[in-house]
C-alpha cells in the first residue's frame, strides 16, 4: 500500500514524493544540475543529513562540497573513514590511539599510538582500505544513544578521550556514527556513505602522516602536498607542551578546571608565553644590525598586545622600541585600488604607499630625521604633524601590518636590518582524539568578543564579515608566513573556557531566520563542551585581555 504523498519544492519546481523517500534519492535526481557533489540538504531552512526522509510538505535546498558547510562535512566524514581504515589495517588490539591534530598543507596531520610501525607500506595499506570503502560505497549510519551508554561504550573501545568528554555533557543523548561494526563520535553532520569520499591522498610526514584533501574552491582536486615546516614545528611544540601538562583534549581541560587549581593552569601557560617572548627579544638583541621588527598575523591573533609585551622585553635588553603602524602609509583615498566588484580594496599591498614607506625607513637607517605620517581615515589622506623620528644606536622600530612578511613591502631594505615575526592563535587543544578545533574557530570567537566590547558590533555582523576577512588572510598573510624569522603561537590552552561566558550571550542573540544562525548554533554547540571559568584568573598583561578587556596596555 502506497504511503502519503507530499509536495516538495526545489527552486521554482514543485514535485510530489512518497512519504519515506530519502533526501539522498531526491539529491541523486538533481545532482546533474550541480557542479559539485550534494552532501546535505536544507529542509524548510533547517539543515539535515541526506538519509532523512520526506514526512511533510516542504521546501528544500541542497548543500554541496563547494559550499562551506558541505566542505566541512566532507572533511569530517573523511576523518571517520580514515580512522576506521587504520583500525581495520592494524587491528583494534594494536591501536592505543589515532590522533587527528591540526592543519598541514591542505590536510590534517595525524599520528598513531600503538603496536604498529608507521611506514610507507603501512600507509599504503590504509589508503588502499579507504579506497576499498569508497568503491563499496560503505554506508555511514547514525544512531542516538544515552550519554551514560556512550561513556560505557567508548570506555570499552579504549577511546578514553570521548569517555572523559561525555562526562561533561549536559544533554541526555549522543549521536554515534558507524561504518559496519566501527563506531565513533563526531561533532557535526556526515555524508551518507563512503562513496562520496573519493578525493584524498595520504603522505608520510614527520612522526605521522597527512590526510590531504581538496579545498572548498576545488572540491574534486587533491592539491599537491606542500608542508610549511616552520608553522608545523610551532604547532608540534604546542601540542607537546599540552601533552606534558596532561591537557590533550577538552575533557582534560575540564578535569583540570573541576578537580584541581585552574590558577596554576593559567599561570603556567602565561609563563610559557612570556618565556617565548623573552626568547624572541633575545634573538633580536643578538642581531646587532636589526632596526625593523616586522609583525604580521591573521585577524584576532593578539598582535597589538604581543607588540607591547615584546617592547617591554626589548627594553629589558637595553633597546628602545618605537611602534609604527603600516596603516599610516595608506595611499590617498582617491588612489586606492578597486576590487573585482568595484569597491575600494584596502587589504591589497597596492593600498600601501610602498615607495614612501621604504624611503622613510631607509632615511631612518641612514641616521636622518623623518616626519612619520598619520593617516586620517575620515578625510582619506595622510597628514604630517610633529611625529618626528630619528634612530639612535639602540632604537628599533616595531612595525605591525598585514603585509609585514611580504618581501615587496620592504623591498629596498637589506634583510640584515629586518626581523620578521609571524603570530597566530594556533589552537593546540582538540575536542577529542578525532575531533579537532580549527584555529579559525578560536580566532572568530576572540573577534566576536572584542568587536562587541570595543566596536559595539553584533556577533551577527562579525560572523557575516568573517568569510571576507578569511579571504584576505588567504591572499595577503598565509602565503608569506614561512618568510618569518620566528613564529609565535598566541593561543592559550585555557582561553575558550574564559571566552565561553562572554560569547554565548552574543551568539544566542542571533535570530533563527538569519543566515548567520547556523554558524552561531554550531559555535554554541562547540562551546557546550567546555566548563567555563571566570576572567579574574587572567593576568592584566595577558594576550587574552586584548579581547575581554581589563588589560594594562592602552590599546
Amino acid at each position: 500500500m502506497a504511503g502519503n504523498m507530499y509536495h516538495v519544492q526545489i527552486g521554482n519546481e514543485i514535485r510530489q514524493y512518497e512519504e519515506g523517500t530519502t533526501y539522498r534519492q531526491i539529491a541523486e535526481e538533481y545532482q546533474k544540475n550541480y557542479a559539485h557533489d550534494i552532501v546535505l540538504v536544507f529542509v524548510n531552512d533547517r539543515l539535515q543529513e541526506l538519509f532523512k526522509t520526506v514526512n511533510s510538505d516542504c521546501t528544500i535546498c541542497f548543500e554541496t562540497t563547494g559550499d562551506s558547510i558541505g566542505h566541512k562535512t566532507y572533511k569530517r566524514s573523511m576523518n571517520l573513514m580514515l580512522v576506521k581504515a587504520v583500525y581495520d589495517v592494524a587491528e583494534h588490539r594494536n591501536i592505543d590511539k589515532v590522533r587527528i591534530h591540526y592543519s598541514v598543507s591542505k590536510g590534517y596531520y595525524c599520528t598513531i599510538e600503538g603496536n604498529i610501525v608507521l611506514n610507507q607500506e603501512f600507509l599504503d595499506r590504509v589508503e588502499a582500505r579507504m579506497r576499498d570503502m569508497v568503491e563499496q560505497d560503505l554506508p555511514i549510519q547514525k544512531t542516538s544513544i544515552h550519554t551514560d551508554d556512550a561513556i560505557a561504550r567508548f570506555g570499552q573501545y579504549g577511546m578514553y578521550d570521548k569517555e572523559r568528554l561525555f562526562r561533561y555533557r549536559r544533554v541526555s543523548k549522543v549521536n554515534i556514527y558507524s561504518m559496519n561494526e566501527f563506531e565513533d563520535y563526531y561533532y557535526g553532520y556526515m555524508v551518507p556513505s563512503a562513496g562520496y569520499l573519493k578525493y584524498f591522498k595520504l603522505y608520510l610526514y614527520d612522526e605521522g602522516f597527512v590526510l590531504q584533501m581538496p579545498t572548498q574552491n576545488e572540491p574534486e582536486t587533491v592539491p599537491p602536498f606542500e608542508p610549511q615546516n616552520k608553522l608545523f614545528q610551532v604547532l608540534k611544540e604546542s601540542v607537546k607542551w599540552g601533552d606534558m601538562q596532561g591537557i590533550e583534549t577538552v575533557g582534560d581541560l575540564n578535569d583540570k578546571i573541576t578537580r584541581s587549581d585552574v590558577h596554576e593552569v593559567v599561570l603556567v601557560q602565561e609563563a610559557l608565553q612570556e618565556k617565548k617572548i623573552a626568547e624572541i627579544a633575545g634573538q633580536i638583541t643578538a642581531r646587532k644590525d636589526v632596526k625593523f621588527i616586522l609583525i604580521a598575523g591573521p585577524s584576532s591573533s593578539g598582535k597589538t598586545t604581543f607588540s607591547h609585551r615584546l617592547s617591554i622585553q626589548l627594553r629589558a635588553n637595553g633597546m628602545i622600541p618605537h611602534p609604527i603602524a603600516v596603516d599610516n602609509y595608506f595611499v590617498e583615498r582617491e588612489d586606492n585600488p578597486k576590487d573585482e566588484n568595484g569597491n575600494p580594496d584596502f587589504e591589497c599591498l597596492e593600498a600601501v604607499d610602498v615607495e614612501l614607506f621604504n624611503r622613510q625607513l631607509q632615511e631612518l637607517l641612514d641616521g636622518k630625521e623623518v616626519v612619520i605620517p598619520t593617516f586620517n581615515f575620515v578625510t582619506g589622506h595622510k597628514e604630517y604633524g610633529n611625529q618626528k623620528m630619528k634612530l639612535g644606536e639602540n632604537d628599533v622600530l616595531v612595525i605591525e601590518g598585514i603585509h609585514c612578511l611580504n618581501p615587496k613591502l620592504t623591498r629596498s631594505l637589506a634583510d640584515a636590518n629586518k626581523f620578521k615575526i609571524y603570530i597566530s592563535a594556533l589552537t593546540q587543544l582538540n575536542i577529542d582524539e578525532h575531533n579537532r578545533i580549527p584555529t579559525t574557530d578560536g580566532r572568530l570567537i576572540r573577534r566576536i568578543v572584542r568587536d562587541a566590547r570595543t566596536r559595539g558590533a553584533s556577533a551577527k555582523k562579525t560572523i557575516r564579515m568573517w568569510e571576507s576577512v578569511r579571504n584576505g588572510e588567504e591572499k595577503n598573510i598565509f602565503p608569506y608566513q614561512e618568510e618569518a624569522d620566528v613564529m609565535f603561537n598566541s593561543a592559550l590552552i585555557y582561553e575558550l573556557a574564559v571566552l565561553k561566558p562572554y560569547v554565548e550571550a552574543q551568539l544566542f542573540g542571533i535570530e533563527r531566520d538569519c543566515p548567520e544562525y547556523l554558524e552561531a548554533k554550531r559555535l554554541l554547540k562547540f562551546l557546550d563542551y567546555f566548563v567555563g571559568i571566570g576572567s579574574e584568573t587572567v593576568p592584566v598583561n595577558s594576550l587574552l585581555r586584548e579581547f575581554i578587556g581589563g588589560g594594562c596596555f592602552r590599546i
